[in-house]
């Protein structure tokens, strides 16, 4: 039979109104009193009937983390980042239960979980990875999101741009600084002499795509306002995967057009990319450079080490976690922008007729 919550105050010698107010963290609790409450709670083996809580408080201790893809490194970790900070320390206010929702990056999907959260209760949700920037889908997403707030769900968007919503609503933003980033690894290359800089994007209608494009592209128009225009039959848009950055570079090496560089749109797709050249018999760095994006952790590994911008996808893991909380204020105006770094390896080197000068 399960045990009571009267049983439970009985055995730490409180009131139920106690063992109630420990376990919501609605409310201050002596630190003595606390101690004895959540040993009661350990040694009786009590758990607490969430659904009836939910009732009762109009949420639940459920927190949604929608994902575009579990098994890629960038959502894993940002989801397991999110779910340590997360982690229940004690018996009150810091007991959540994170459950990683993965939309495979398709709209509707994003709609569906949502509405799903809502109908549990959710007492948080957390949504990660580019937006689609599609009209109907960003008014109807708005709108949901609106809505969960006004009920009292915290949400956090995070590596995406902020949603057009009241600014008294519970709704914080995480940007990382996609542009900054694409924008220094462009000038790190231009740098190193190269001019024919190809460019392997991720899918069209993504702000992150949109973001790490337009900071590749704005170093370019800084170096020489003509180049944008020269470059752009070296751009090809694809996937986030290995496979899109391989047969990407292949569509790359059909068009004939010469390149010494490639930048890829994260450091998956710059495995697939090297795997290409590597096949067509090219060497890296020796006749083209390759980049990638994010510092997943097998970008050190491989074989030149990848140059790399790092995405703090850790801190903004945890920052997700203290702001759907309530455990961090959000900033004024609600959003954060957290820095990227250029990461320098052996990857990318000046192009074979600059090495060449004496």
């Amino acid at each position: 039979m399960a045990v009571t919550l009267a049983e439970v105050a009985a055995h730490a010698g409180v009131s139920p109104a106690t063992v109630s107010r420990v376990l919501n963290g609605g409310h201050p609790v002596a630190g003595g009193t606390r101690t004895r409450v959540e040993q009661a709670i350990e040694e009786l083996g009590y758990i607490a009937n969430g659904p009836a809580r939910a009732l009762a408080a109009a949420t639940s201790d459920l927190v949604g983390v929608l994902v575009h893809d579990v098994a890629d490194s960038f959502f894993g970790i940002l989801a397991g980042s999110f779910q340590k900070a997360l982690a229940p320390t004690g018996h009150g206010d810091g007991r959540r239960l994170a459950v990683v929702c993965n939309t495979e990056g398709v709209p509707s999907a994003e709609l569906d979980y949502l509405a799903l959260l809502e109908g549990q209760r959710a007492g948080g949700v957390v949504l990660t990875g580019g937006a689609v920037e599609e009209p109907h889908h960003s008014t109807a997403l708005t709108a949901r999101i609106s809505r969960m707030a006004l009920a009292g769900t915290p949400v956090v968007l995070c590596g995406r741009p902020p949603l057009s919503v009241p600014a008294a609503l519970p709704v914080a933003t995480v940007m990382f600084d996609d542009h900054g980033g694409a924008f220094r690894l462009a000038e790190h290359l231009l740098t190193l002499g190269h001019r024919r800089i190809a460019y392997v994007a991720g899918p069209q209608g993504l702000s992150t795509t949109r973001e790490r494009l337009a900071g590749h592209t704005a170093a370019l128009r800084r170096h020489d306002p003509a180049l944008p225009d020269a470059c752009a039959p070296l751009t090809v848009y694809a996937g986030f995967e290995r496979s899109a950055g391989y047969d990407a570079t292949r569509e790359l090496l059909r068009r004939g057009e010469p390149f010494t560089a490639v930048a890829a749109a994260n450091d998956t797709v710059a495995a697939g990319v090297a795997a290409a050249l590597g096949e067509a018999g090219k060497r890296i760095p020796e006749d083209v450079s390759v980049a990638g994006f994010d510092d997943l952790p097998f970008s050190v590994d491989t074989a030149p080490a990848l140059t790399t911008v790092r995405v703090p996808l850790r801190e903004a893991g945890m920052l997700a976690a203290q702001l759907v909380t309530g455990r961090r204020p959000a900033p004024p105006g609600r959003i954060t922008t957290l820095p990227t770094e250029l990461m320098v390896r052996a990857s990318t080197a000046p192009p074979p007729r600059v090495r060449s000068r004496p």
